[in-house]
């Protein structure tokens, strides 16, 4: 299984976290993942909603405040100025042009009133900020592209929020490759290749949606082409976004494991599934069993295990299953 798939996989970004100098203040918030390895690996569409609807730089700072009635609005912290037309005027011009960008994922920036995803905060006329909002921009680009992958990028701090972010983002460039964005060319024997090749990697995520895809796939006859497109892309990416546990990797790997039972000789199965227990206990990180599976996956030359993507669903230099 390409890793990668077919084409440039490129990745929607807050501008400042690629060290460009646009924020109120006239710095920047570069972020060393994006800049660094991930940035050899895919192109960034750069974007800036504060300064792309004209502010200067630098420039008073924004907040989001509810008002009497419990609108949102987005106001210049200073002058008091209304901006939420404007910019919601913009991010709905932007995201539909970033719809035909064929974007994999997007990074957004955290707590910013245009940007931020989630917890931003938002002013009322006393008392505490409720940190229960989220940016303008954000909103309209999760409302327009509700599948896509999108995360903050003070969450990829976090090892296991970093990994399922990506592996969602690669997944869903290989999702796009099937449908071509719901092309009616594509062919049931294509879905039910990828859906096959994903089996693994969904059970790591969710065995339930793993169950609910196939029954959606074996009943590609009696849906509509379009219909079926559009339901097993919301459901598979929403299978994804689940985080894969301990618990379900040492059960995709056990049953791996099966597959080798009458191929490796007894000593090397005892060896790996005692580093499976290793994993199981937190001891080592998953990288370390898949790399003895993947060796014995290479030596049988097993074809399905081969062609499924759970074994290497990411670039290995990125790193990213050797947190334990």
């Amino acid at each position: 299984m390409d890793v990668r798939g077919s084409g440039a996989i490129r990745i929607g970004v807050s501008a400042c976290l690629l060290g460009q100098e646009v924020r109120f203040d006239g710095g920047h918030k570069r972020s060393d993942f994006l800049t660094g390895t991930l940035g050899g690996l895919v192109e960034f569409v750069a974007v800036c909603p504060e300064v792309d609807i004209g502010l200067g730089i630098p420039r008073e700072s924004l907040r989001l405040v509810r008002i009497d009635g419990g609108a949102v609005r987005l106001v210049a912290n200073k002058s008091g100025a209304d901006l939420t037309d404007t910019m919601s005027a913009y991010a709905e011009r932007r995201t539909a042009a970033l719809e035909r960008e064929d974007l994999s994922g997007y990074v957004l920036k955290k707590d910013s009133p245009s940007c931020g995803m989630e917890r931003v905060r938002i002013y009322g006329r006393a008392g505490m900020p409720a940190r229960d909002g989220r940016g303008l921009f954000a909103e309209a680009l999760i409302r327009r592209l509700p599948n896509l992958p999108v995360e903050e990028e003070g969450r990829l701090n976090d090892p296991k929020l970093r990994e399922n972010f990506i592996e969602r983002v690669f997944a869903y460039h290989r999702l796009r490759a099937l449908f071509a964005i719901c092309n009616p060319r594509w062919t049931a024997g294509a879905l039910v290749a990828f859906h096959t090749a994903h089996k693994l990697t969904l059970m790591a995520h969710s065995p339930r949606a793993y169950a609910e895809l196939g029954r959606l796939v074996a009943a590609t006859k009696s849906i509509e082409r379009a219909e079926l497109c559009q339901r097993y892309s919301a459901e598979f990416m929403a299978a994804m976004k689940k985080l894969a546990t301990p618990a379900r990797h040492v059960n995709v790997m056990q049953h791996i494991a099966g597959y080798l039972r009458d191929r490796c000789d007894a000593d090397s199965r005892r060896e790996l599934m005692e580093v499976i227990e290793e994993y199981r206990r937190a001891t080592v990180p998953l990288v370390v069993p898949l790399t003895l599976i993947r060796h014995w996956v290479r030596r049988f030359n097993i074809a399905y295990l081969k062609g499924q993507t759970y074994l290497e669903p990411h670039p290995r230099e990125l790193m990213l299953r050797n947190h334990v």
